[in-house]
């Protein structure tokens, strides 16, 4: 039996023994994606600098509640509390790869990694089945979750602190080409985005949320939650390099019943329940 999600120790590596380690190939390119669970699939998108303690937690805890989490590498040392230089040496590898466009002077496209994630969605539905597929992205991968709305199995689409780009913070990072696309896809099947921020957080401030809402309206559903509400045990990275409150769900979350930011895991879990298990389940 697994280890339940709020008993593992947050500053030790997590060895993930609990997912399937994939190596899945799309479009010519191949990367590990560790599953676990049952029912209806959600992508979960690491922040910086990868996939942490905190994040596999956040996974366990949406395969708990009846899902198939699919959680691909994308940098970083799968698992690993990494140091803080080992974190910042994973930021500058990202920021320079072809993958990912981290500036807005870097092309009026998204990064390019959203093609294969769409490729994924569209694999995750067709392996999990139901009405479709959720998918969160956080920090770094923050707004991929709309560039994979122009894949049709997206419905429940969920951007944490999305951070990208870095050098314009009331830009949203995606092309208005896309956002127009998503937005009529919002309105023409009636869907919603959730999104969520700390109110102090300096990477993802709130003129980055007001473009969103200027190019997505009302179904772009913000959620705002006070610095007091952000855990202070933090790992070596945080604490080097994010000095205000940021993470959401995964470092700054405060694993207690009644706080800000476990009732923010619960909405999303009920959003993804809500847009993803047939209503006859």
């Amino acid at each position: 039996m697994s280890t339940s999600p709020t008993t593992r120790n947050m500053h030790e590596d997590d060895l993930l023994e609990d997912f399937n380690s994939r190596e899945i190939s799309l479009d010519g390119v191949s990367k590990v994606v560790h599953v676990a669970g049952t029912g209806p699939a959600v992508i979960v998108m690491t922040e910086m600098p990868g996939i942490s303690p905190h994040v596999a937690r956040f996974s366990r805890w949406v395969r708990d509640a009846g899902f198939t989490v699919y959680m691909p590498s994308l940098f970083g040392r799968d698992g690993a509390v990494v140091t803080a230089d080992e974190g910042v040496a994973v930021f500058k590898r990202a920021c320079v790869s072809a993958e990912f466009r981290a500036f807005a002077a870097a092309g009026p496209a998204s990064s390019p990694v959203t093609l294969w994630l769409r490729a994924l969605a569209k694999l995750a539905h067709a392996e999990c089945g139901g009405p479709g597929i959720g998918a969160i992205g956080m920090c770094f991968t923050g707004n991929f979750a709309l560039s994979m709305m122009l894949e049709s199995s997206v419905l429940a689409p969920v951007v944490s602190q999305p951070s990208l780009p870095f050098d314009d913070t009331s830009a949203t990072g995606l092309p208005s080409d896309e956002l127009l696309a998503v937005r009529q896809r919002l309105e023409r099947e009636d869907l919603t985005v959730l999104a969520y921020r700390f109110e102090g957080d300096q990477i993802c401030k709130a003129e980055r949320f007001a473009a969103f809402s200027a190019a997505l309206g009302e179904r772009f559903v913000i959620r705002v939650l006070p610095d007091s509400a952000a855990s202070q045990d933090t790992t070596p990275f945080f604490q080097r390099y994010v000095k205000t409150p940021h993470s959401v769900v995964t470092a700054h979350l405060i694993d207690e019943a009644g706080q800000p930011t476990i009732a923010a895991r619960d909405e999303i879990l009920d959003f993804f329940k809500h847009r993803l298990v047939p209503r006859n389940a």
